[in-house]
């Protein structure tokens, strides 16, 4: 996948996370950030193990 496709899946991730908690009702706009981050930084990590590249090895 092209860097700029892993970029904005990790954006969409993070951006996703912060929409599903404000609308679970997440405290203040602090803990949807927070729930964001960690959906980011799981997308991040699920693209570097699933990365299927020749030369990735």
């Amino acid at each position: 996948m092209r860097l700029v496709l892993r970029i904005a899946a990790a954006l969409a991730a993070f951006g996703a996370g912060v929409g599903v908690a404000e609308l679970l009702g997440a405290a203040d706009l602090g803990v949807a950030f927070g729930v964001g981050e960690i959906a980011f930084a799981l997308a991040v990590a699920a693209l570097i193990v699933l990365d299927r590249r020749p030369d990735a090895r």
